[in-house]
């Protein structure tokens, strides 16, 4: 019997590893995590062939904001049942879009512009955001992806987070919703972006209204939120993980990818926030408090995941891979000219080529852990991971043996 790669993944249960990847939010700046997400499929390509697709490796792709839009264009499927998008064409996908998603004003006049905009409204309209997520997603809702994805919005009527879980469609069916509708609200950043409101309805008839803003107010790093869908499905007694154990985080594997953050010395300072009104808090330099609540919460997430896989000395199972020395233009989730988003390919690129760090627990500073593994190289072992536990399912499934891309078992 033979088996290709448009045969999904097998269920854990038959494996070793829980495999997540998870993509944070940062506006443009998803190119960085693009480039990184390119490289790692042509990895997988090399050594399963051409067809392999990322969806086809991770139990759970997770993603806010920009990220939740990389995780759509991963994992929903085209006509053919592949994912609409391979990973290589994200890149462009940035480069072609993001200069009509964020119209760049380039008269003298622009910061004050801008700044009459952020007191009146969004900075964007979202329209033709709006119109491209619908032209490329369709009619393609949640229950559909190749594999499951984990995308968090922030409902503003309730104050509450809304999850967009494949584990949880499964018993909610007005969590339903088109893929288009959630990547549309995972997007909407206040000031940048409008907020997203649409309905959705059960096979009874029941209707659930969603008033939603970007997922990054609550988890612009969702890689936490991923985890915490596993654990969840694992206690509810799915066959998929048995015989998995809610906190048997022994058999994570995980990938976690940054948008970039600013470089120390140019963040902001105390003296200057110090005399910064609602105006000021919005304004001053970009935008300072949507950045503390995005950076905030994506470095604390990072920090408990590397604490935690330290205690358990599996630290070789979790990847983080953050470019914290952005400057200037580099460091805006908006600044789309074509220099910008080139350098920000750049940046990316560069990124590889740098050492793997990991967050000292004692500073929260990111350090290189050694000099000899850069992100490259560690893209490049799990890789081997990646193609070994889904080679090890197939064989162990009850379908028997079978041939995974060029490799026959």
């Amino acid at each position: 019997m033979e088996r290709s790669l448009s045969v999904p993944l097998q269920p854990p249960t038959y494996g070793n590893l829980i495999t997540i990847l998870s993509i944070d939010g940062g506006g443009i700046r998803g190119i960085i995590p693009g480039t990184i997400l390119a490289f790692l499929e042509s990895e997988l390509q090399r050594i399963d062939g051409e067809e392999a697709r990322l969806a086809d490796y991770f139990d759970v792709i997770s993603g806010t904001s920009t990220g939740g839009l990389v995780t759509a264009m991963l994992a929903s499927p085209g006509d053919d049942g592949r994912p609409i998008f391979a990973a290589k064409d994200i890149k462009d996908f940035y480069l072609e879009n993001c200069p009509k998603i964020f119209p760049q004003d380039k008269c003298m006049l622009a910061p004050v512009v801008n700044m009459v905009k952020a007191l009146l409204g969004p900075k964007y309209d979202g329209k033709y955001l709006h119109w491209l997520v619908r032209q490329k997603l369709g009619d393609r809702k949640l229950h559909q992806t190749i594999t499951n994805v984990v995308i968090p919005t922030f409902d503003i009527k309730t104050l509450q987070p809304t999850i967009f879980s494949s584990y949880e469609v499964k018993k909610d069916a007005n969590i339903d919703a088109l893929m288009s509708d959630i990547c549309i609200s995972t997007s909407a950043a206040p000031t940048y972006l409008p907020a997203h409101s649409f309905d959705t309805k059960d096979s009874t008839g029941k209707i659930r209204e969603f008033n939603l803003i970007d997922g990054g107010v609550a988890a612009n790093n969702p890689t936490l939120v991923a985890m915490g869908e596993v654990t969840k499905t694992i206690m509810g007694g799915s066959s998929d993980y048995f015989p998995i154990k809610p906190m048997d985080y022994a058999r994570y594997l995980v990938i976690s990818l940054g948008t970039g953050t600013k470089k120390i010395e140019e963040k902001y300072t105390a003296h200057d926030a110090a005399r910064w009104g609602t105006l000021g808090w919005l304004t001053a330099g970009g935008t300072p408090l949507i950045d503390v609540f995005m950076h905030a919460s994506s470095d604390m997430v990072d920090f408990h995941l590397s604490a935690m896989f330290q205690a358990l000395h599996i630290e070789n199972n979790y990847l983080r891979i953050q470019d914290d020395t952005l400057t200037g233009e580099l460091s805006s989730v908006d600044v789309a000219t074509k220099e910008n988003l080139d350098n920000l390919v750049k940046a990316g690129e560069a990124l590889l080529k740098k050492p793997v760090t990991r967050v000292n627990l004692e500073t929260g500073i990111n350090e290189p852990c050694t000099k000899y593994e850069t992100n490259e190289d560690a893209l490049k072992r799990f890789a081997r991971m990646l193609s070994q536990e889904r080679h090890l399912r197939h064989l162990k499934s009850p379908n028997g043996l079978g041939m995974v891309g060029s490799q026959r078992f």
